[in-house]
C-alpha cells in the first residue's frame, strides 16, 4: 500500500452528513473546527471567507475541503462579514442555527427545479480522529480551492446523482462517494503546481525514499535500520541517510519513530488490543518502552490517551 492510500484509509467517512442544500441570498454559513467538509457550489455565486486572508469566489462545481484548526465562512455576500451565519456546522456534522436549534439549513427539494435565483451548495461533513489523519491533514493549507478545470475524477458527479435516488444501502454509497470524491480532489490539487504538497506524498515516488518509506508502512514493527532500509532501497547507507533527510526533513529512524507513534496511537484509539500487543505490533519491545516513547511525544501515558479518546467518543 502506498503512502497516500495508507494515510487516506484512516479519514473514511462514516456516516457523514451530506446534502444539497437550496439558499436564498444573502445566506452564510460558519464552519467550525475539527471536522473534515467537502463543499462545492451547483447554482449561484458563493464565497470563501478566512480570517485575516481576501475572500475567494467559489465558481460552480469548484471543490472546496476545510480541515483547518479555525472556523471559515461560506457566504453569498463577501463583504457582509459581521453579519451572524444563517447556520453554524459544528465538529460533529450537525447544523445548528445561531439560537442554537437544529436545522438551519433547508435541504433541497428535489422534485421541482431550483428556481434560478436561488444558490445550490453541496455539502458533506464528516469528523475525523486519529493521529495518522493529522499527518495528512496538518499538511494541508486550511481550505483547499479545487477549481472545476483540474478536476479528474467523476465521483462529484455520482455523488449528485446518488443525492437524488433513495435506493436502499444510500448512506453506506454516499460515504464512499465522498471519500472518492476527497481522495480524488487531494490527488488533483497535489498535482497543481501552485500545491504544497506534503513532504511524503512527493517522496512516494522518489527511486531512493519511495522503496524505504514503502518498506517502512508495510512492515513498521520490524527493527529497521538505515543500513536495512538502505538495502530495501538498493542503494547506499550513506545515500539513503543523505536523500531521506532532504526529502522528509528528518532521519529515517527518526520518521520510523514518528509513524510508529502515530500507529500506537490510533490503535489505543480504534481496538481492544493491550498495550502490550500494541506495543509489539508498532515495533516496540515491551509496553514499558512504549509507554516511555508514547509519554515524551505525546505528554500523557498510552493507557491515558485511550481513556481519553473513549470518553470523546462517547
Amino acid at each position: 500500500m502506498d503512502t497516500l492510500s495508507e494515510v487516506l484509509d484512516n479519514i473514511r467517512s462514516s456516516g457523514a452528513l451530506i446534502d444539497q442544500n437550496l439558499l436564498e441570498a444573502p445566506w452564510s454559513i460558519r464552519f467550525e473546527a475539527g471536522s473534515s467538509t467537502v463543499a462545492t457550489p451547483l447554482q449561484g455565486q458563493t464565497w470563501l471567507i478566512e480570517d485575516g486572508v481576501e475572500p475567494v469566489g467559489l465558481a460552480a462545481r469548484d471543490l472546496l475541503i476545510l480541515t483547518g484548526p479555525d472556523p471559515v465562512l461560506i457566504t453569498s455576500d463577501p463583504l457582509d462579514r459581521a453579519a451572524a451565519p444563517s447556520c453554524i456546522v459544528r465538529a460533529d456534522g450537525r447544523c445548528l442555527e445561531p439560537a442554537g436549534r437544529l436545522d438551519g439549513i433547508k435541504g433541497l427539494d428535489r422534485r421541482r427545479a431550483a428556481p434560478a435565483r436561488e444558490h445550490v451548495l453541496l455539502t458533506g461533513t464528516f469528523p475525523t480522529s486519529g493521529r495518522i489523519s493529522e499527518r495528512l491533514l496538518g499538511a494541508l493549507p486550511p481550505a483547499v480551492v479545487l477549481p472545476r478545470r483540474h478536476q479528474r475524477s467523476r465521483a462529484l458527479d455520482m455523488l449528485e446523482a446518488e443525492l437524488g435516488s433513495r435506493e436502499p444501502g444510500q448512506q453506506a454509497v454516499l460515504d464512499r462517494l465522498l471519500d472518492l470524491v476527497l481522495i480524488g480532489a487531494l490527488r488533483d490539487w497535489f498535482a497543481l503546481p501552485e500545491a504544497s504538497a506534503p513532504a511524503w506524498y512527493g517522496a512516494a515516488g522518489d527511486p531512493v525514499v519511495g522503496p524505504a518509506l514503502a518498506a517502512l508502512h508495510t512492515d513498521p514493527a520490524r527493527p529497521w535500520t538505515v543500513e536495512s532500509l538502505a538495502r530495501a532501497a538498493r542503494v547506499s547507507r550513506a545515500t539513503l541517510a543523505r536523500r531521506f533527510a532532504d526529502v522528509m526533513g528528518e532521519p529515517p529512524i527518526s520518521y520510523l519513530a514518528g509513524w510508529r507513534l502515530c500507529l500506537a496511537a490510533d490503535l489505543l484509539q480504534d481496538t481492544e488490543d493491550t498495550i502490550e500487543t500494541v506495543a509489539r505490533r508498532v515495533g516496540y519491545s515491551s509496553p514499558y518502552a512504549l509507554s516511555a516513547a508514547f509519554t515524551r511525544e505525546y505528554g500523557i501515558r498510552p493507557s491515558q490517551y485511550r481513556a481519553q479518546s473513549r470518553r470523546a467518543a462517547a
